[in-house]
């Protein structure tokens, strides 16, 4: 595996309040651990949140920082908690109640990508398990940390918008009586992780720039929404839903006809999302 756990991309000027992130697109698969797999690398892919980071891409034009996952989710899942672990995978984990991601194998070392599909044969040790969780889970936390400290010390408040895709077929079934299923789903637990006011901002943001938006279902937030977001201490969280088939064909894993129009849309709306709270300009030197 590639040494690096994420990339950061910098504003010019950190003018915004807003941090956006993407845990589940990283693409860097190792020859190791696809020599460790069952699956080829198509299929390994399918529960990568593929070409998220290149659609956010224009945050940094709009003075917000992006933090981008570079180890890919099928190795280790910066949205689960380092206590997730499976012990249908990884030696010497006792169970300890039930917990459906980790019963379903999609814990923080995933046992299965998309569609319950195995991506091992055996088992993985404890040891290594821990490893992954030492060299990327915990440098990707404490950087995405950082970001938000920083933000929240120059703004007064920060904003983390955690970027996903969803497979089309997880909201093809909320199309009824005449109204399409949602291009995007907003995430913030129920309110529970972000101030209204900001998450209607949001909201307006994507539905302007010609998103059709819906909240909380199917998808509410998972761990990364509910661990960062903190609105009574002004550090708010949404976690944001793209439906894959608006850009890339989800067969072949790769951008379709749209992707250029998709991304340049999320742009208008990335650009009114950076501007929600104070805008400042920095200090000579950051």
């Amino acid at each position: 595996m590639t040494p690096s756990a994420y990339h950061v991309k910098y504003p010019e000027k950190h003018r915004s309040c807003v941090v956006f992130a993407s845990p589940h697109s990283g693409r860097n698969y190792g020859d190791s651990f696809l020599q460790r797999s069952v699956l080829d690398r198509r299929a390994i892919r399918s529960s990568e949140d593929a070409f998220v980071d290149r659609l956010f891409e224009a945050a940094s034009q709009h003075g917000a920082m992006l933090l981008c996952a570079d180890v890919p989710r099928a190795f280790v899942d910066l949205n689960r908690s380092t206590d997730e672990l499976d012990p249908a995978l990884i030696q010497g984990v006792r169970r300890q109640g039930h917990n459906p991601r980790v019963a379903s194998g999609l814990g923080v070392i995933p046992r299965v990508v998309a569609n319950g599909r195995a991506i091992y044969r055996g088992k993985l040790t404890l040891t290594e398990a821990q490893a992954r969780i030492d060299d990327y889970w915990i440098p990707y936390h404490n950087m995405l940390q950082l970001l938000l400290d920083r933000t929240h010390r120059r703004h007064g408040q920060s904003v983390l918008i955690d970027c996903h895709s969803m497979p089309h077929e997880a909201i093809d079934g909320m199309a009824r009586g005449g109204m399409p299923a949602p291009h995007i789903v907003l995430g913030d637990r129920f309110g529970a992780t972000c101030g209204a006011e900001i998450v209607d901002q949001i909201e307006t943001a994507f539905t302007a720039a010609g998103f059709i938006v819906a909240r909380n279902t199917p998808f509410a937030g998972a761990f990364i929404t509910q661990s960062y977001g903190r609105p009574s201490r002004r550090q708010h969280a949404v976690q944001v839903e793209i439906d894959r088939s608006l850009y890339m064909d989800e067969a072949t894993i790769a951008p379709n006809a749209d992707f250029a129009a998709v991304q340049q849309a999320l742009s208008v709306a990335i650009k009114d999302i950076a501007r929600i709270g104070p805008v400042q300009m920095p200090l000579a030197a950051e």
